[in-house]
Order: C-alpha cells, then sequence, then structure tokens
C-alpha cells in the first residue's frame, strides 16, 4: 500500500512547486544536449545518462550517509519507480522509433493534461477549472508547435508507434500522481530508481542496439550534461515538486518543456525560429499562468500583509 499523502504548509508547497519547475526547465534541455551527443542509440544513450543521474544521488549518500534509509524501501515504492523511469523511457523511445517524431511526441506530451486530470483523485487537491483551462491552453499551444498549424495525418502504418506514446503518456502521470500516495518515501531513493533504470537499459542496449560510442569531446560532455541535468538531477526535483508542491501547477507548466526545448534547438542551431514558436509560447505561457492563479495569489497576499 501507499503511504498517506502529507499536508505542508503553504510556503513550504510554494517553495516546492518552484522546485519542481527546475525539473521542467532541466527537460527543456533534453532535445539540444540529445542532438548534440551524436548517433549513441536510444537504450544506450538512457543507460549511461541515468548511471550518470544515479550515480550523482548516490555519491551524496555517502557524504550524508542516507544510503540504508533510501534503499529500505517497500516493493511497491521499488516498483514504481523504477516501473515509471524505465517504463516511460522504453515506451517513449519505441515510440519515437515506430512513428514519425512530431506525431509521437505531440501524443506523448498528453502527460501534462493527465497530471492535472488525474490530479482531482488524490485527498485534499480540488481541481478547479482555471487549472483544466491553463493545461487545455498549454495543450494547444504545444499542438500549433507541433503541427506548425497544419495539421497530421495518423497513418495506420504508424499506429503501434502512437500507442506507445500515448501508454507512455499515461505512465508517466500515473508516475507523478502517485509519487504524491508514497510522500514518505525520501528522494534520495530516486538516485536507486535511477541506477536500476540504467542496468535495465543496458540489457535492452545490448539486445536490441549496436554499440555507437559518443565521437570526440563535445559529444561526451553533451552525454555527461544530460546526465547530471535531464535525466539526473531533474527527477530529483520532480519527485520533490510533485510530492510537496502543487502537482496542478506543475502539470499545467510542464507544457513549457517543449517550447523552450525548441527556443534551445533554435539557440544552437538545429531548428529554426519561427511566428508559430512565439505563438505557441505565449499560449504556454498563459496556460501557465492561469494555472498557477491560486499560487500566485497567495504569495502576493503574502508580501502585502508583511
Amino acid at each position: 500500500m501507499g503511504r498517506k499523502a502529507t499536508a505542508f504548509p503553504a510556503s513550504t508547497r510554494a517553495g516546492a512547486t518552484l522546485v519542481g519547475t527546475v525539473a521542467i526547465l532541466l527537460w527543456s534541455l533534453l532535445a539540444v544536449f540529445t542532438a548534440a551527443s551524436g548517433r549513441v542509440p536510444p537504450f544506450q544513450l538512457a543507460a549511461m545518462t541515468f548511471a550518470i543521474g544515479g550515480a550523482i544521488g548516490a555519491g551524496s549518500w555517502c557524504v550524508r550517509g542516507s544510503a540504508a534509509r533510501a534503499l529500505r524501501l517497500p516493493l511497491e515504492a521499488w516498483a514504481l519507480g523504477v516501473g515509471g523511469l524505465f517504463g516511460y523511457h522504453a515506451l517513449y523511445f519505441t515510440a519515437l522509433k515506430t512513428a514519425p517524431p512530431a506525431e509521437a511526441g505531440l501524443i506523448n506530451y498528453l502527460w501534462p493534461l493527465l497530471i492535472v486530470l488525474f490530479s482531482a483523485l488524490l485527498p485534499g487537491e480540488r481541481l478547479k477549472a482555471h487549472h483544466v483551462a491553463g493545461a487545455l491552453l498549454g495543450l494547444a499551444g504545444t499542438v500549433l508547435l507541433f503541427t506548425g498549424g497544419r495539421g497530421f495525418a495518423l497513418a495506420v502504418d504508424y499506429v503501434p508507434g502512437f500507442a506507445a506514446a500515448f501508454v507512455a503518456a499515461f505512465v508517466w502521470s500515473t508516475y507523478s500522481v502517485l509519487l504524491r500516495r508514497f510522500a514518505a518515501v525520501p528522494t534520495d531513493a530516486v538516485a536507486g530508481f535511477c541506477l536500476a533504470t540504467a542496468a535495465l537499459a543496458a540489457l535492452f542496449h545490448l539486445a536490441l542496439e549496436e554499440t555507437v560510442w559518443p565521437e570526440g569531446v563535445a559529444q561526451w560532455l553533451a552525454v555527461a550534461a544530460l546526465g547530471v541535468g535531464p535525466v539526473g538531477l531533474a527527477f530529483y526535483a520532480w519527485d520533490f515538486g510533485v510530492k510537496r508542491g502543487d502537482i496542478r501547477v506543475l502539470g499545467a507548466l510542464s507544457y513549457g518543456a517543449p517550447v523552450l526545448s525548441t527556443a534551445f534547438l533554435v539557440l544552437a542551431g538545429f531548428a529554426e525560429a519561427s511566428a508559430m514558436l512565439a505563438l505557441s509560447a505565449a499560449l504556454i505561457s498563459g496556460g501557465g499562468v492561469l494555472a498557477a492563479k491560486d499560487l500566485l495569489g497567495r504569495r502576493k497576499r503574502a508580501a502585502t500583509t508583511d
């Protein structure tokens, strides 16, 4: 059984929500670092980067002496942690390999909306109209970003890939929401989940892929940056944020990741700027502000009373 969700003071909740947004910012760097990492196969890249991300957390155990506490977890906590991290990435990689990336990515980005909707099932959470409206604005901006306003065709040949992307969205949203049920499990445990995910990814790599190592210092640095940031610190920040912060706001703000990701690709020379990017950014930003209305209102009232 999951641990009982813990109620946190408003100030702690706001701070934890801010920590959660760090994960969203780091995930926006995923595409540019992946593009810069060269031709490393997906599961090999996952094994390398999750190993780095897990090692960061495990290294902190040595300093703070929390290894025993982080690893003594109920079986269901391990199932959620490893199943969420590895299951999502395995499905996402499968979708990208068996369907057009733009369409697969768009279907996969149903997960922020699903987080907002599923959060209504958590004790102590009330889903309000502006949360749903903010998430839908973010979805509209993401649709515009991925399609360029032209729409897309869901060809029958790509149904397996689209199905994998759809299931991936459910896996990640379910994982994120269920983390709240395991609020008593320390964020230190994420290191163990990352290391287990790295081991599973390595097995899939050996079974399905040919090993291709990064070429040159720049590609090795990109792999290291992935392991430290989007596939490392991001998961620790997300765990802390969804357990103690406003999960509805974090769900809506997650739509900022694809537009920021595209912006970083533009800055790095991997993509071109467009009016659609600006409009998508406006829709997603507006949706995030709308979803965070309650949180922003509390901070404003607190500043007024000080």
